[in-house]
């Protein structure tokens, strides 16, 4: 059970990863992102296209990838942004679920609907607990998760930027009429979290299921972490991120309880959400 937990530790630490850039993008550019992961799975797929076909050096190809996934993301912003700055924020998160869509058709294309093969850039054990390995992929994870909640916490509450940032998350209007520079701002929020996930990615996926619609629908149990922290809070984020991928690798270890793995993201959900409108929940049952 232990060494499951632990084995999940390195798909927590993506979780945590993608559900603080999901809760980023709630909290300044007021969307959720569905095509998070799915950025930076054809980043990766790219990558591997390049070493494998072209003969790019790893590192090269890798760095590619993730200056692409960086790109769509910021030409996805950029599109929300111009054509869709007054809209609602539903609007504004169903845009990202049709980019969800295309780019994994486009990766059934362009690269066929088998797994790709991705060259680990990371391998071999870090230390040992107990008895237990852990493998470096999990503890780079995992610092890579508390490292970018603490930077972007940081930067948000102690410089100029972060206080442009909030002041255009909370009064949009205001902020542009004192000339902070919205839309610049914005494409740099989905460019920076674009780059963010693609890495992510990028390291977990040679461990992963990674065929284009595992990779995609990353963002299911990465959204379960960022609703934990009700898609504001950093630091619950990353809990929750954590905690679901240790309880996904402790279920998968009993062999009559394993399948629940696949649905726990969505059971966290559904509770999450009933427990969130419980009052209007519990006024209608009565």
């Amino acid at each position: 059970m232990l060494q499951g937990a632990l084995a999940g530790l390195a798909a927590g630490g993506l979780y945590a990863v993608l559900a603080v850039c999901l809760t980023l993008m709630s909290r300044l550019v007021r969307v959720v992102n569905f095509a998070q992961s799915a950025t930076g799975m054809f980043g990766c797929y790219v990558a591997v296209f390049l070493a494998v076909h072209l003969g790019f050096p790893e590192w090269l190809a890798t760095l590619a990838g993730i200056v692409l996934g960086g790109a769509l993301s910021a030409v996805l912003g950029w599109i929300v942004s111009t054509w869709l700055a007054e809209a609602d924020t539903g609007t504004r998160s169903a845009v990202t679920v049709a980019v969800l869509l295309l780019l994994i058709s486009l990766a059934f294309i362009l690269f066929g609907n088998k797994p790709q093969p991705f060259h680990p850039l990371l391998a071999g054990p870090a230390f040992t607990v107990g008895g237990v390995v852990v493998s470096q992929v999990t503890v780079v994870t995992v610092a890579l998760a508390v490292l970018v909640a603490l930077g972007c916490r940081a930067v948000l509450a102690r410089t100029s930027l972060g206080v442009r940032l909030r002041a255009l998350s909370e009064r949009p209007t205001t902020a542009e009429l004192l000339g902070i520079p919205a839309r610049p701002l914005s494409v740099g929020v989905w460019t920076a979290t674009g780059v963010i996930a693609t890495l992510a990615v990028s390291i977990v996926a040679p461990s992963q299921s990674n065929d284009p619609t595992s990779l995609a629908m990353l963002v299911v149990p990465a959204a379960a972490a960022a609703l934990l922290g009700g898609f504001r809070r950093l630091d619950l984020a990353v809990a929750g991120g954590l905690v679901l991928g240790m309880a996904q690798g402790a279920v998968a270890q009993a062999d009559k309880l394993s399948v629940l793995r696949y649905f726990l993201p969505f059971l966290v959900i559904v509770a999450l959400l009933l427990w969130t409108q419980r009052k209007e929940v519990w006024d209608a049952a009565r």
